[in-house]
């Protein structure tokens, strides 16, 4: 599992995640696994999924056989980018749609965070999108570290990127499922933005 973070302020987003997988109760840390960063790149975006490592190889490769990346810069787009993404997994990645009953659409089985230029954006494993003003986190420890950015946004002397890592931080202080390091990527935003 992961906790995945970002957040947007005066004028920069950041996205953060933690480095460690799980597979049951084996802890694999980035000391043993090479590719243990999160976050990858559509596009003009970065995002990092929360839920199995196996989906961001999914994810990964999928984005990789489009003609051209999906502009991710607003809601509507996200969208429609994530109903083809659904698809996808479904048809060519073996996505196991049964695992949720009780939800009134199929569940992917992962959120996800994005950040880019126009903003921070949330795709839940319903395929809900969300734009965000200040933060988010999704993942395990999350309420950590929701509440670590909360209790920092407000200082002007933190970074986005530095506030999306400490709040990385903070889940792994207290979740037994986070850990670090953190890796993370700051974007200026447009000056439309």
């Amino acid at each position: 599992m992961s906790v995945i973070t970002v957040v947007r302020k005066n004028g920069f987003v950041a996205i953060a995640a933690d480095t460690m997988s799980k597979n049951g109760t084996t802890r694999e840390t980035a000391t043993y696994i090479i590719n243990h960063d999160k976050i990858w790149q559509v596009g003009d975006s970065f995002a990092v999924i929360s839920g199995p490592t196996s989906a961001k190889l999914a994810l990964q490769h999928y984005f990789a056989t489009l003609p051209e990346a999906p502009a991710l810069t607003d809601v509507k787009a996200i969208y429609s980018a994530w109903l083809a993404v659904h698809q996808a997994l479904q048809d060519n990645y073996f996505l196991d749609v049964s695992q949720d009953t009780e939800g009134a659409f199929e569940s992917a089985q992962m959120d996800v965070l994005i950040a880019n230029s126009k903003g921070i954006f949330g795709v839940s494993a319903h395929r809900s999108v969300q734009e965000f003003s200040k933060f988010y986190a999704s993942g395990r420890g999350d309420e950590y570290a929701m509440g670590a950015m909360y209790a920092t946004y407000a200082d002007e002397s933190k970074s986005a990127e530095a506030i999306a890592r400490l709040g990385v931080e903070a889940a792994a202080e207290f979740c037994d499922s986070v850990g670090l390091p953190v890796t993370s990527r700051a974007i200026k935003l447009d000056a439309a933005n």
